[in-house]
């Protein structure tokens, strides 16, 4: 749709604006209402730059950055796998016949448990950090880098793709990468892009639209 306005936070496009969307309840950003040519317009305004913060996310975001996330589908297997181990494993230590089979099968449920379990909880948190990222950021001009898709991983019949994107800030260059499952060659081609940094602590920071 030409001139729709797309939200940023689930890619639901408008033709007419609202401030918020009906689909996810995050911020729609403002229309522009004098728009000069692609060839004219300066390069900031060309970029979508996010409304000022604090900006509506919806509480289901980060529900959907994990279901999105190769981590943390990995790491559901394991755990997966881990409690089928520990439930095996301690039904047949109960047993002394048994024993001595159970008991490498429960430390090794209790471990694929344990590591599994470590990581979904570094990955929610992550997702938390990204959040408050998009909610409270400050916006600055960046450059995305590069595109690059992971061939070697499907999630529900599609890859990853790692976008690399940079900023510099008081003469300091920060360097970051984002994921996403969907193809993010119309949306986040390399060059121009905004990013978003927490102003205490810079070295956190998101591209917006997040992918």
């Amino acid at each position: 749709m030409e001139n729709a306005i797309i939200c940023p936070w689930c890619g639901t496009q408008y033709l007419e604006f609202q401030s918020n969307c009906r689909n996810c309840g995050g911020t729609l950003p403002a229309p522009r209402r004098t728009p000069a040519p692609p060839a004219q317009a300066p390069r900031q305004a060309r970029l979508a730059w996010p409304p000022p913060a604090p900006r509506t996310v919806a509480p289901t975001y980060v529900w959907k950055l994990l279901r999105e996330d190769a981590w943390v589908v990995a790491m559901l297997v394991f755990v997966l796998i881990g409690a089928i181990f520990t439930l095996t494993g301690f039904g047949l230590t109960l047993g002394i016949v048994t024993a001595f089979v159970g008991l490498p099968f429960l430390g090794l449920g209790l471990l694929f448990l344990g590591g599994g379990g470590a990581v979904l909880y570094w990955r929610y948190q992550e997702a938390l950090q990204t959040v408050a990222i998009l909610q409270s950021g400050e916006a600055i001009e960046g450059e995305i880098t590069a595109l690059e898709p992971n061939y070697s991983v499907r999630v529900n019949g599609r890859m990853p793709w790692t976008i690399s994107y940079r900023f510099v800030l008081d003469g300091q260059s920060f360097y970051g990468t984002a994921s996403t499952m969907n193809d993010p060659q119309s949306t986040h081609a390399p060059g121009p892009a905004v990013v978003l940094y927490l102003p205490e602590r810079p070295e956190k920071h998101q591209l917006y639209p997040h992918p």
